[in-house]
This record gives structure tokens, sequence and C-alpha cells, in this order.
């Protein structure tokens, strides 16, 4: 896959996605959105890939939308062909687990695009913050959708509304991250979590758990029922019901059969 702005890696059922302008502290471009898009797109069809983790080359995640052309840098654009979802797929949408190494700055898109991954450790030296009311435009890539699923409405508010940076440990706080680790070991970190998930958890299973768990903020606990009762019957009496427990009693690594390409059920209504 030819790439400009961002670095694939995959090794051992990981993907590794780089966005690669360190110079620029991995400033956002059209190029960089069209690239992970694509990057997002292969590892959901690959069954090679069991976790993606996204992270940023150098000191910064990423430092937001590139702002090289200064005041045309958020022109005006045509109808219909722009999109404030920045790149297509989002992570969430994804059936991989997305984890987020923020291995340092990560500000304005920068954050709004790791804000749609499963999981996000934080760096305790970088800034943090959605400033795009402090640049004349407003939050993109779904934030008004998952930041206040991450850390609720008040904080989301002051989040989006204020625009302002925010300290390593105060972002830890407000809840944006579910880990809080010196810089440097951010990505070893977030490395040997995915192992970990590729290597002891069955991907259909982590898939449909996934679906499910950023769909149901908008279910009632019944329909939440219905659809664990419903995802239940299919992957119950199957390969990676059975090897799951044959593993856990045999004390050894799980040798899990079912695929996401292939197995991943239709989805209950």
């Amino acid at each position: 896959m030819d790439t400009e702005h961002t670095r694939f890696e995959l090794r051992d059922g990981v993907a590794l996605i780089t966005l690669d302008r360190p110079d620029r502290l991995n400033a956002f471009t059209g190029s960089m959105g069209r690239e992970l898009g694509s990057a997002y797109r292969r590892c959901d069809e690959d069954d090679e890939v069991r976790v993606i983790v996204v992270t940023g080359a150098g000191r910064a995640f990423c430092a937001g939308a590139d702002l090289a052309g200064g005041g045309e840098s958020f022109a005006k654009q045509p109808e219909g062909e722009f999109s404030a979802a920045g790149f297509d797929p989002p992570a969430f949408t994804l059936r991989k687990p997305v984890i987020a190494a923020l291995n340092g700055h990560a500000i304005g898109i920068g954050l709004t695009l790791a804000l749609q991954c499963d999981l996000r450790l934080l760096a305790r030296e970088g800034k943090y913050g959605v400033v795009q009311v402090r640049r004349g435009v407003m939050p993109d890539a779904y934030a008004h959708w998952t930041l206040p699923r991450l850390v609720g409405m008040a904080r989301a508010a002051e989040i989006l509304l204020t625009g302002r940076r925010l300290s390593g440990e105060e972002a830890f706080e407000l809840g944006l991250g579910s880990r809080l680790l010196p810089a440097d070991e951010v990505l070893p970190a977030a490395l040997e979590l995915a192992r970990d998930l590729a290597e002891n958890t069955a991907p259909v299973s982590v898939a449909v758990t996934k679906r499910l768990l950023w769909e149901s903020f908008s279910l009632t606990p019944a329909q939440v029922g219905h659809k664990e009762t419903a995802l239940h019957h299919h992957i119950m009496g199957r390969e990676d019901a059975f090897e799951g427990a044959l593993a856990w009693l045999e004390k050894r690594a799980p040798r899990f059969r079912l695929r996401v390409s292939r197995d991943f059920p239709t989805w209950p209504e």
C-alpha cells in the first residue's frame, strides 16, 4: 500500500498504523486521512489482523489539522465533496479492537480520531484538547457522539465548548484514557496489550462484543438483552466455544478457528 503520511506494519496479528509526519508533529492532512481510512479497511477485511494499534512518529501523536495554509486552512469546501469525518471508516465501526497509543500531544482532530478508538493510552507529558472552537471551526470526526459516551455530557461540554488544552493528568482524570504512562512507555504498553488480545481472545467474540458495546447507548436494557441472546445463539456450540473451555482446562493457549470475514453474524434487529 503506497503511503505518504502513514506507515503500516503487521506482526503476530497486531497491525501498527503510525501517523508519519514527525517534522510537523504528525499534523493531519487529506492524504493522511485517506491513508488512515485505507489502512482501517484493510485491517477490517484481513483475518490476519486481530488488533489495531494507532500511534504517532516522533514526540507527538497528532498536533491537529495542518495549518500551513494560513487563513485558507479551513476554506469553504464544495458541497458533497467535504465530510467532517476526516476519514472513512471510523474506528468504532471496525470489527477489530483499536488501541490509540497517544505517545504525545493529541490536539484537534488528533484527539477526535483517538476518541473513536476502543482504548486510549495517554502520555503523561502530552497536551490534549479538542480546540476547534478556538480556530473558528467546530469539533469533527464524530466527537459530539464519541466524547459524551466516554466522559458524560457535562465533561464533554467543558472539553468541546471551551476548546482548552488539558495536561496528561487532567485528561486521564476526565476519563479520556484508560492508562496514563510516561511517553516512552505508551507504545510498548499498547503493543503488549494488543498481543495479549491477539493471542488469547476469540476474534468473532471480540467483534460482536465491540459492536454491541458501541451500539448499547442507543438501546434499552431489553433491547440489549435481546441482542445478547441472539448473538449467543450465533457463537454457542461452535468450535471457539469448545476451544475456549478446553484451553482453560488444559492450561494452554487457545487456538480459535472462527474468522471475522466468514463468521461474523447477520446483526440482530
